[in-house]
């Protein structure tokens, strides 16, 4: 049973209350008086970050993705061959300190192209400043993962020049997560809490089925499930899955099958999501269904991270797993 103690002893960084706060980071951060930028004739944009800050270029991969700008994603060191004048590689460290992003924004600078680069400070701000290129400081709140909304919209303030996004589906995503705030949030430490009653549920080795556009949402998912409640996790395209992933199902298993549904699926993957469910319910195999808000793209994705992050955190404390440390990637960042 979850109450405020559990929570307050398990979660000794309080993660949970900048998870309580969201919505007012998310609208603090667009609101902002960062200066936005302009960059002209853009027909490619590089999304360059790791961890929590490369679920930023997923976010915006995925909401950029019917738009006539080519999006790539870089979560590692090297950047693709197709770097031109017309491209903007976007490099994002919270910490300004990522190994594989400062040698991606390295490389950009020796190459003709366009840049910018968002830190809280660390050696990427001062790389930026030797070099003179762009740069925006954004603070970071708690840690990388924690501060992705005001990342994610600090980022669409700055580049609402450019970004072919909305801005009445910016202010639909900030009305989504204060309401998906009143209903998962830690005022509310009852089983009626969605949040709370899909961290009961995870008791083993989720694998989530994940449509078309909401990819982003089904990778945040596993991350924070192995970076808060320490677990491991998977991910997979519910249209691939059905051509390999699904025979996995003829022996028994330990892993936990999520099935995410988008409200405006394609027809046909609705179609094999229901194949899936009856294959599933024909063979006794325990699943959950994880439906997305009605909306444009950000709203679904942005209220979908918001409900998997808080379910994470409440299923380490149920764990009695404090969620903040990060041992095994302090261990990996001391050898490289």
């Amino acid at each position: 049973m979850l109450n405020q103690e559990t929570l307050e002893k398990f979660d000794s960084k309080k993660m949970y209350k900048v998870y309580d706060d969201w919505p007012n980071l998310a609208k603090q951060a667009y609101d902002s008086n960062l200066e936005p930028v302009n960059f002209e004739n853009i027909n490619h944009i590089v999304f360059a970050g790791m961890g929590g800050s490369g679920a930023i270029g997923d976010l915006f991969a995925a909401i950029l993705s019917k738009t006539d700008i080519h999006i790539t994603l870089v979560k590692g060191y090297l950047l693709p061959k197709t770097v031109d004048e017309n491209t903007l590689i976007i490099t994002t460290s919270v910490s300004g300190n990522t190994t594989e992003t400062l040698t991606v924004l390295k490389s950009a600078h020796k190459l003709n192209c366009q840049i910018i680069a968002f830190c809280s400070g660390g050696k990427m701000k001062q790389f930026c400043i030797d070099k003179k290129i762009n740069f925006k400081i954004i603070k970071s709140v708690h840690s990388p993962r924690a501060s992705f909304v005001t990342y994610v919209y600090s980022i669409l303030s700055i580049l609402r020049n450019i970004l072919p996004i909305n801005e009445n589906d910016v202010s639909s995503s900030i009305d989504s997560l204060f309401e998906m705030h009143r209903k998962i949030s830690s005022n509310d430490l009852t089983d009626s809490n969605p949040a709370i009653s899909l961290a009961n549920w995870i008791t083993d080795i989720p694998l989530i089925y994940y449509p078309h556009g909401l990819q982003s949402s089904a990778i945040r998912l596993k991350s924070a499930l192995q970076e808060n409640a320490k677990i491991h996790a998977m991910v997979e395209d519910v249209i691939e899955s059905c051509h390999n992933g699904i025979v996995a199902w003829e022996t028994s298993s330990r892993v936990q099958p999520i099935l995410l549904k988008g409200t405006e699926d394609y027809i046909k993957t609705k179609e094999r999501f229901s194949i899936i469910e009856q294959y599933f319910t024909d063979n006794k195999i325990n699943f959950k269904i994880i439906n997305s808000t009605d909306g444009n793209i950000l709203t679904k994705i942005i209220s979908l991270i918001y409900f998997f992050d808080y379910s994470s955190i409440y299923r380490a404390v149920l764990s009695k797993i404090d969620p903040s440390p990060v041992k095994s990637i302090d261990y990996i960042k001391k050898k490289i």
